[in-house]
């Protein structure tokens, strides 16, 4: 049976396991990204958002 996800729940998703493989394997988030658009199904789309996003979070000073 498939389940119905809310729109962006597989982003969450997706975040969530890149942030937990970093922590794991110490990959690089390219790699890890490439995966998890194969894990979760994402569209290219998803994948530039992905890429943007931790791009971004990587450029902003932590406090």
């Amino acid at each position: 049976m498939t389940t119905i996800m809310p729109q962006g729940e597989l982003l969450r998703r997706a975040v969530k396991w890149i942030d937990s493989q970093r922590e794991l394997t110490g990959e690089s988030v390219p790699a890890l990204i490439n995966k998890a658009a194969m894990n979760f199904n994402l569209g290219p789309k998803d994948a530039e958002f992905l890429v943007g996003f931790f791009k971004e979070r990587e450029e902003t000073p932590r406090n």
